[in-house]
Formats: C-alpha cells, sequence, structure tokens
C-alpha cells in the first residue's frame, strides 16, 4: 500500500513513540515531536531555537557529541547508549540514533536524533539481578543453574568436595556458598592459597606449631584447621601443595587429626575441607606430583565450574552486579555500559574468565566518568580498530597496574594537564604523582 501523498510528514514524526528532534547548521533546535517533550519534559516553545546542547544537558555534550560526529563525518550512529537530564533535573537513561539532514540536492544542512526511553529497561535488569542470585553467585545459564540446583544438597552432606575450573571462574565464592548453604554456616570459614606460600610456611600456616619448634617460635601458634574448628577450611590451588604435606592432609582427611610443628600429641578439629585447583589432578597422579590416595579422599564430590566462554548470557548480569559494586563504594553513579561497548565485551573470549571481566570494568570505571560506559573506556587491546599484535590475551597484572595505566592515558587525554587528569578520575595530585612514579615492569 503506498504511502499517503497527503498526509504531513509533521504529523507522522509526532505520532511515533521515539523522541525525534532536528537541529540546523548551527545546533539550533527546529524541531521537536511530542514524543520529545514527553520524555525530557521540555515543551516544544522552550526547545525550539535553543542549541542542542542547551535542551538535552546529555553524557555526550561536553565534547563527544555524536550528532555533531555524524554530520561532520556524514556516518550514522544507532542505539547508542547514553543518559540526559530531564528539565526536573533527573537523571534518565536512553537509547540514540543519529545521522545527517541533507536537502534535495544533497547537502548536509543539520542533524536529525531519536531518542528511546530505557528506564523500564534498567528496572527490569535490576530486578534480574535479584531473580538470578544464588548465595552472591550471579548468573541464569543453563552450566550454573545445574550447579544451582545439586549445591544445596551438597553443602548440607559433610563430603570433601573439589572444585575444578579455569583459573578466575569464582572457585572461592563456590566454596563460601557452600559453607553459607552448610550446618556450619555459623562456624569460621577459613581460605588457604597453596600456591602462594613457600613448603615450610603452608605447613606451619596449615597446621600451627609449638613453641620451641624452630628458631623464633617463642609461643605456641594456631594452625589454620584449628582455627577453623566447627567450620570449613578451602584449600585453594590444592595442586601445588608439596607431596610431604600431602601425606599430612591424607591423615587429617582419614582421621580429623594433625600434629603442630614440633608437636608430640595429635590434635583434633572438627573441619569440613573444600579444595578447588585449576590443574588436572588425574595428570599430576600420572606424573607422580599428586598422591593418588590423596586424590580419591579429595574426589568424593567434584564440581566443575563453567569458563565465562560457556555462559555469555551471564554476562549483562555480571556487569550490572560489578558496576552496582563499584558505584557503591567509591560514591559514583555510572549508569550501565553502552550497546557498543557491550557488543565488544559479548565479542571477547575472556580467558581470564570472570576476574578478567571485574578487572576490565574496574578499569573502565576508572576512565568514565559519569554516564555509560563507553568503546574509548575499555583496555586498549579491547578496541576492535585497534588490536595491537603484541596485545595481551587478558588484562594482567594487579589492580595497582591498571590504575597506572589509566594514570597514564588520563594525562595523555588530557595534553599533560595533571590537575585536569585528577578531576577526571576523581584523585588527588599527589595519588596521580605515586601513580605516574611507580614503575611499569611486569605490566
Amino acid at each position: 500500500m503506498p504511502f499517503p501523498k497527503n498526509l504531513p510528514l509533521e504529523a507522522v514524526f509526532a505520532s511515533i513513540a521515539d523522541g525525534l528532534f532536528t537541529v540546523d547548521a548551527d545546533w539550533n533546535v527546529t524541531y521537536f515531536n511530542e514524543a520529545a517533550q514527553r520524555i525530557t519534559g521540555i515543551s516544544e516553545e522552550d526547545a525550539l531555537g535553543r542549541k542542542c546542547w542547551a535542551v538535552f544537558r546529555s553524557s555526550l555534550c561536553d565534547g563527544q557529541c555524536a550528532l555533531k560526529a555524524c554530520v561532520r563525518q556524514g556516518g550514522r550512529i544507532v542505539n547508542k547508549s547514553i543518559f540526559i537530564v530531564r528539565s526536573d533535573g533527573t537523571t534518565l537513561p536512553v537509547s540514540i540514533s543519529a545521522s545527517p539532514l541533507k536537502d534535495k540536492a544533497g547537502n548536509v544542512v543539520g542533524g536529525v536524533e531519536t531518542f528511546r526511553d530505557l528506564t523500564d529497561i534498567h528496572v527490569a535488569r535490576q530486578q534480574a539481578k535479584d531473580i538470578y542470585r544464588f548465595e552472591n553467585i550471579v548468573g541464569r545459564s543453563q552450566a550454573l543453574e545445574k550447579i544451582f540446583r545439586i549445591l544445596p544438597q551438597i553443602s548440607r552432606s559433610e563430603a570433601t568436595t573439589l572444585l575444578l575450573g579455569k583459573s578466575g571462574t569464582g572457585k572461592e565464592l563456590f566454596a563460601r556458598a557452600i559453607h553459607s548453604l552448610s550446618p556450619r554456616k555459623d562456624g569460621p570459614f577459613v581460605a588457604v592459597n597453596c600456591g602462594a606460600l613457600p613448603d615450610t610456611l603452608l605447613e606451619s600456616e596449615l597446621f600451627g606449631y609449638k613453641a620451641g619448634a624452630f628458631t623464633d617460635a617463642r609461643t605456641d601458634k594456631p594452625g589454620r584447621f584449628e582455627l577453623a574448628h566447627g567450620g570449613t577450611v578451602f584449600l585453594d590451588e590444592i595442586g601445588d601443595m608439596p607431596q610431604n604435606l600431602q601425606v599430612k592432609l591424607l591423615r587429617f582427611l582419614q582421621e580429623k587429626t594433625f600434629e603442630p610443628l614440633g608437636g608430640v600429641a595429635p590434635v583434633h578439629a572438627d573441619v569440613r575441607v573444600v579444595a578447588a585447583t585449576n590443574r588436572d589432578l588425574e595428570e599430576a597422579v600420572a606424573e607422580g606430583t599428586f598422591r593418588q590416595d590423596l586424590f580419591y579422599r579429595l574426589n568424593v564430590v567434584t564440581l566443575t565450574l563453567p569458563p565465562l566462554t560457556e555462559r555469555q548470557e551471564d554476562l549483562p548480569l555480571l556487569i550490572d552486579h560489578y558496576l552496582a559494586e563499584f558505584n557503591s563504594s567509591r560514591n559514583k553513579a555510572i549508569l550501565g555500559v553502552s550497546e557498543d561497548a557491550l557488543h565488544v565485551l559479548m565479542r571477547h573470549d575472556f580467558p581470564g574468565n570472570v576476574r578478567e571481566l571485574e578487572n576490565i570494568l574496574e578499569y573502565a570505571f576508572i576512565l568514565c566518568p559519569d554516564g555509560f560506559i563507553q568503546v574509548e573506556h575499555l583496555p586498549e587491546y579491547l578496541h576492535p580498530a585497534e588490536k595491537c599484535l603484541d596485545a595481551p590475551d587478558g588484562l594482567s597484572g594487579t589492580m595497582d597496574a591498571i590504575k597506572r595505566r589509566a594514570a597514564r592515558l588520563a594525562v595523555r587525554r588530557n595534553n599533560g594537564k595533571r590537575m585536569a587528569a585528577c578531576r577526571e578520575l576523581g584523585i588527588t595530585k599527589d595519588t596521580l604523582r605515586r601513580l605516574l612514579a611507580e614503575p611499569e615492569a611486569g605490566e
């Protein structure tokens, strides 16, 4: 059916649900439809003839105007997430699309932009975060749902549990969930990283020592098993435990007793053990680096945690979860991740799993002043057009390294003006000076 020729275009524009406005070559608003008035709370009379940035006060009006980029470059922007400030001062999340406005001769005479209120979507996402949360584990993927279904039964048992999964999959988070769902929830939860301590120190940390056991042992010191009496001990990176300690751990699992360094009498501890590793323990047993009898003792109940690539549908929920935590702890108001930045994250394979996602978001959170995190706020190795051959596969390094990189980038963006960089990052000049002075090795 052909479009009615006698139907005024203004009548069509007025009837659509999305806000729509046009500007001339000097950025004065020349058209403002009914939906635009309803969404912004600004009347057509107040909008017409004013500069567009005076009407909208959006998160892109500080030099990153999407409409200006379209007009100058002749391109289009579709579904970019930003926020605007309504006439009553409230902040409103919207999705915008923009393109240049041309006359019949093809000359650019201004620009046109449409925008859609995302408030309902944001409310739904907030409600979804509560629905898809299980003991502080966020997700709704089938891979996680299978674990969620059996986790309460596993937790109520006293069985030694082995958590398997790649680095960064959240093994300690699952160990804490097992503890909090168990009858031992009122007892202590004690975590030990078996790969982070030298052999001699690890033994004294786990089993404690008696006065006189070695030169500086002037008083008795209880070990982690004794401190966790009535609760749970989480042994992370169990595959890195030296073999001499594997023997002592095996005895504890069999008899619930151990001997502190320098001790002559066994000590009893009522402790449940949850262990975790990213290594293939069966392969380690075959190589002779891990005791077979200990492997079978640990392997009573096994949970294999899925990598982030197998639970991509959880990515938006995890993003909202981490941004809410960062906003709460740092008194900031980042509204979320823009559509184009989300597309970049959805295409990434996350070799560092959930831990890498958290580091990426914290990096972007530092760089983003307010509103929505855009692609330019993500680490450089994620930028689609800027990936380098020598770029790392994941966001490596500590958060201190990430903050140092963020500080250097902020100074570069502000043309070497350090106070401007401080204002952007929300830090003091002393903090910036320290970050810039620290070495870059290992980053």
